[in-house]
């Protein structure tokens, strides 16, 4: 194989990736990524279709691969690798039990399809790595997960929630962000009885109740939310 050929090769395999792993990818964006330009980008995916990748292509929106297609899974590089393990062990450090679970069984099958000697390796790096805390990390919630679903499908909740100073109310809210700090899950919420955005600990959560009722979803980015609401 020639040598400039290699790098083709190489970007070609990662748009795969990429548009397997997004529900839909611009041009721009795949540019960006692999710092070419966005007419070398068509004549990518102009390569993919031909080979018999079943590229759809939605006019002003990017490329997506067509529904219930599947490749044979990629293989890790060893440097991949490392930084799954690493993850796992991160994840033990975490206050909430739903994200613990669903990081292990995840990550139990992408380790399944690693090559036989990353295996032996990926046991090593386990054995030898730790994210200390001081003490044994306790599982204070167990909403993680579901808030995440409720947050993607736009869904309403209800919450028992204990504040700080151990005053409990009922909530009805929409789900907008979750972020982290100092090790705590941190909701970002329109609070229905406050009628503004509200921001709760994931683990102060008593009870967490779905409703089915959607909302239609903020028009607000996490920048503007942070801009308004946090920095004043």
């Amino acid at each position: 194989m020639e040598e400039k050929e290699k790098p083709r090769l190489s970007r070609l395999t990662a748009i795969i990736t990429q548009l397997q792993s997004k529900r839909i990818v611009t041009a721009t964006y795949l540019a960006a990524k692999h710092n070419v330009s966005v007419r070398t980008i068509y004549r990518d995916i102009r390569t993919l279709e031909k080979s018999g990748i079943p590229i759809i292509t939605e006019e002003g929106k990017g490329f997506s691969i067509m529904e219930g297609y599947h490749l044979p899974p990629v293989l890790f590089s060893e440097e991949e690798a490392n930084a799954l393990i690493t993850m796992e062990q991160l994840a033990r450090t975490n206050k909430d039990q739903s994200l613990t679970e669903n990081v292990y069984s995840a990550l139990e099958k992408i380790k399944a399809i690693l090559r036989y000697s990353q295996k032996g390796n990926a046991d090593l790096l386990a054995q030898r790595i730790y994210f200390g805390t001081g003490q044994k990390v306790e599982k204070y919630s167990n909403n993680l997960m579901q808030i995440q679903a409720a947050l993607i499908n736009f869904q309403v909740l209800e919450i028992d929630y204990c504040s700080s100073e151990k005053k409990r109310t009922k909530r009805t809210i929409e789900p907008f962000a979750i972020y982290s700090i100092n090790g705590n899950f941190l909701l970002i919420a329109f609070c229905r009885l406050r009628n503004d955005f509200r921001v709760f600990r994931i683990d102060f959560i008593e009870k967490l109740v779905p409703f089915n009722e959607t909302f239609i979803p903020h028009n607000m980015t996490m920048q503007q939310f942070f801009e308004e609401y946090i920095q004043k």
